[in-house]
């Protein structure tokens, strides 16, 4: 069962939110988007777990590196996306006006 808790509800009653992760993923919402998820340590620690021993090892390749939290999470197929995208520019007023710091 999960349980979702807006940025405020989270700041303001996190006692609770800790004891709704002990029964699920707790979605945390910001504008009404999920930006975070609470999850108890035995359950993050499960989902490392599995997903390290599903996955094959540096060692098994003649390497001694084993795969850290942040390269398990890392999103498959990213290596492959062009890094020399660029924004367009944008152009128009857009109805901005410059500071007056004087």
């Amino acid at each position: 069962m999960s349980t979702t808790f807006s940025s405020r509800e989270f700041n303001q009653d996190t006692g609770r939110a800790k004891k709704a992760a002990a029964d699920g993923p707790v979605f945390i919402t910001d504008r009404g988007r999920p930006a975070h998820v609470l999850l108890s340590i035995e359950e993050y620690q499960k989902l490392t777990s599995d997903r390290s021993d599903n996955l094959p090892t540096a060692e098994a390749s003649g390497q001694s590196h084993k795969k850290n939290v942040l390269e398990l999470l890392a999103m498959p197929g990213l290596e492959d996306i062009d890094d020399d995208f660029e924004f367009p520019e944008m152009k128009g007023d857009w109805g901005l006006k410059a500071p007056d710091f004087s």
